[in-house]
């Protein structure tokens, strides 16, 4: 049965966020609040929470799942970032972008692409994800929560909490989110490429 944390995205309680992190170490997999959004997220080395997240989605390896970093100097862990791409990064970090890049070693190859090596990596801007990210100290892996045969991500807390209640360890209710998605940035080849326009303006960038 899925706990239920109220956090509150300006002035998040330390409390609920230690528990959050608890939660994520031992292995659970939760439903966090973004700036687009509602995501699943787990711990990047538990195998077990990786499955039940593509299963839950509904989706295969080949789908790029997203690390989500605290900031810049934890995502060059996971990514191999030249001055070029670092400059496009700072630019437009934190805010609702994901990135696509070589992945480092630091990525189990069952997490990053299975053909190109690259995996997607941001750094959101939302209050209650950013604090957790703090309190864990560590990357966390996610991905839209878009139910498998549903048309829409979900965006209610209590819905996911209906819906998921057997599958998730925890819910975290940041209040109604809004349904956009994050605009996707391909930096891994030569020239940035724009694969997903969503809330983030490609200007920032210069594209």
């Amino acid at each position: 049965m899925a706990q239920f944390f109220s956090i509150h995205s300006d002035n998040p309680q330390p409390r609920l966020l230690k528990q959050a992190a608890h939660i994520l170490h031992g292995g659970g997999l939760i439903a966090l609040p973004t700036e687009v959004g509602y995501v699943l997220a787990c711990h990047l080395d538990d195998k077990a929470a990786v499955e039940k997240m593509r299963h839950i989605r509904g989706i295969d390896d080949k789908h790029h799942l997203t690390l989500m970093c605290r900031d810049l100097s934890q995502l060059s862990i996971f990514a191999k970032v030249d001055n070029r791409q670092f400059r496009l990064l700072k630019a437009a970090t934190p805010g609702p972008f994901v990135f696509i890049l070589e992945a480092t070693r630091e990525v189990p190859r069952r997490v990053s692409h299975p053909s190109r090596k690259t995996i997607g990596l941001r750094v959101p801007e939302h209050g209650v994800a950013l604090a957790l990210l703090q309190t864990f100290e560590q990357a966390l892996l996610t991905t839209t929560l878009q139910l498998a045969g549903d048309e829409a991500a979900l965006n209610d807390p209590e819905e996911i909490r209906d819906r998921l209640e057997h599958s998730l360890a925890l819910v975290i209710d940041g209040g109604l989110c809004p349904l956009l998605s994050t605009t996707v940035v391909d930096l891994s080849g030569l020239t940035p490429a724009v694969v997903r326009l969503g809330k983030g303006d490609p200007q920032l960038l210069g594209l």
